[in-house]
């Protein structure tokens, strides 16, 4: 009978436990994942979380704090070209799927069944969800936040303002984030006078932006820049992306 309270007791404690403290961080951190949306809904991200941490583990923060910070170049300031690109070579789905394409999902987790190696499968809606606010990595626990915010950015956020994030916030090149800095540096000139070319060239280091390089671009990226500009052709040209205008 004392074993039986006893277990009882346990139980009362891991319960009381679970409402006095799990709850309350649970709804704090529901709370603030909200604010944090909804305010960069509006508001332009100064930096990124992925930013920060590669910084800080290369400790450029002590050094060259330029290499944080985001040059913006707001949508419409962008080339069409380059996002007809990106969504070309990144992301075919973008404008129709809810955040997941559970078709690539779906072929991923056959190729890990067969033992082949794993597929990259994440929409430019994941990459902005991980990229803005979360860490690198592959452990569950991060897959399972960066689906979390990549449901409140498909509710909260346009389609337009998502993809103007994206360009914002992705690597072209080492310690080179955002379109802005990307044409300036690469091309030496605005974001809004990239032509097909250049686009396909910045879509196609994305996948390693680190290992490949734009101003000395090998023969596989090139036959990649190729490819994207094929499949934007396929994709019907800049019509294709009319609706984000």
């Amino acid at each position: 009978m004392a074993k039986k309270t006893k277990t009882a007791g346990s139980k009362g404690f891991v319960k009381k436990v679970f409402f006095k403290f799990l709850i309350p961080v649970l709804f704090s951190f529901l709370m603030y994942s909200l604010l944090i949306v909804l305010m960069f809904k509006w508001i332009n991200p100064p930096t990124t979380a992925f930013i920060q941490n590669t910084a800080r583990n290369t400790k450029l923060l002590r050094t060259n704090f330029d290499v944080s910070e985001i040059k913006w170049v707001d949508f419409n300031k962008i080339s069409k070209n380059v996002v007809l690109a990106v969504i070309a070579s990144e992301d075919q789905k973008f404008l129709s799927h809810h955040g997941f394409d559970v078709t690539e999902i779906e072929k991923a987790i056959q190729d890990k069944i067969k033992g082949k190696r794993l597929r990259g499968a994440s929409t430019i809606s994941q990459q902005v969800a991980k990229n803005l606010f979360l860490w690198s990595g592959k452990d569950y626990f991060r897959k399972l936040a960066e689906s979390y915010y990549t449901l409140l950015l498909e509710f909260f956020w346009s389609k337009r303002r998502i993809i103007e994030v994206y360009l914002n916030i992705a690597q072209f090149g080492k310690n080179v984030y955002g379109v802005g800095k990307a044409s300036k540096l690469f091309y030496h000139k605005p974001a809004s006078k990239l032509n097909k070319y250049d686009a396909a060239l910045l879509a196609a280091v994305l996948p390693n932006p680190v290992k490949f390089k734009i101003n000395n671009p090998s023969k596989y990226l090139r036959l990649r820049e190729k490819e994207i500009m094929d499949q934007m052709y396929q994709l019907g040209g800049i019509s294709f992306i009319k609706r984000l205008y």
